[in-house]
């Protein structure tokens, strides 16, 4: 019993890596034919109204009040809109997806070195060790690349960071939340209804008034459209938290670890990224950092949301 359940696991655990990474892919796809705004808009567009049908159908669509919904809607547009804004600018100018990955991935360290501050309780030095470590992992592919005497390059390449500051945020918001008892225990579905119509409407503005809704409806960005709301928003969000219930969100949060180098490996096949050396040295360094920080610790709760 135990080793069909194990087995199960490892599924899910596959099912999910596969599909959460799949979105810096299916992104990419998708950015020829649309501005990242409007990009995002459709992608959120079309969750919203499956989740709104969704909800309807099993009479869970409900309105808790502004006094609480706006805090779910921030953390939508901060880890849904801001960290996706960043992650595709980045990707649409050029930077490889799976270095977008590797900075990304920092968040789960940063959420961790920070979160002492909001539950009232001291940060462990080793959590803080391991952040600076993380980041030096970074460093080390990003350095390499960057032409420091362009602008717009040096832009391109630390612009992901704004994106594992934006999520690191939406995190402890989140987490914050959970430690209120005043506050509405509200199901998943709902919460990602309410961050998801969040960031349409965060969204919206841009890819109407500055990309005026520019998009060619090929058969290539429909399939990444796809993929991207039903394989990415839906698939892998509902995995993530099937495995919370099964297992724990510590063990959980570090299949986030895993996403650099299976990125790397599906950008290689789909666009023919090559990984250089300096990469496998970030993450391998990105490594002992994450180490570091689960050194007799676990990662707080709310460091893998997205």
């Amino acid at each position: 019993m135990q080793r069909k359940m194990a087995r199960k696991n490892f599924w899910l655990i596959a099912g999910f890596v596969f599909l959460w990474n799949s979105g810096f892919i299916g992104g990419e796809f998708g950015l020829p034919y649309a501005g990242v705004f409007t990009l995002l808009f459709w992608r959120y567009l079309a969750l919203t109204l499956l989740l709104t049908l969704y909800l309807y159908v099993k009479r869970d669509l409900w309105w808790i009040g502004w006094r609480y919904a706006w805090s779910f809607m921030l953390v939508g547009v901060l880890a849904h809109g801001v960290w996706l804004t960043c992650v595709l600018i980045s990707i649409d100018y050029g930077v490889p997806a799976g270095i977008v990955a590797l900075v990304v991935a920092l968040q789960p360290l940063a959420t961790g070195a920070v979160s002492g501050s909001v539950i009232g309780e001291p940060t462990p030095l080793t959590r803080w060790l391991g952040l600076i470590v993380g980041f030096i992992g970074v460093a080390i592919p990003v350095v390499s690349r960057v032409d420091f005497h362009d602008v717009s390059d040096m832009v391109a390449w630390f612009i992901p960071l704004l994106a594992v500051i934006a999520i690191t945020i939406a995190s402890l918001i989140e987490r914050k939340i959970d430690l209120k008892k005043d506050y509405p225990r509200i199901p998943i579905d709902l919460s990602l209804f309410y961050q998801s119509m969040a960031t349409t409407a965060a969204v919206a503005l841009p890819a109407i008034f500055w990309e005026q809704l520019s998009t060619q409806w090929t058969g290539v960005f429909i399939s990444a459209m796809v993929w991207l709301v039903l394989g990415v928003s839906l698939g892998a969000y509902s995995l993530m938290w099937l495995l919370v219930e099964r297992i724990d969100a510590t063990r959980v949060a570090a299949l986030f670890y895993m996403g650099p180098p299976v990125t790397m490996l599906m950008a290689w096949i789909a666009f023919d990224d090559r990984v250089q050396l300096v990469d496998l040295i970030g993450l391998t360094v990105v490594l002992v950092g994450v180490l570091l920080t689960y050194a007799k610790q676990k990662v707080p709760p709310g460091s893998f949301e997205g």
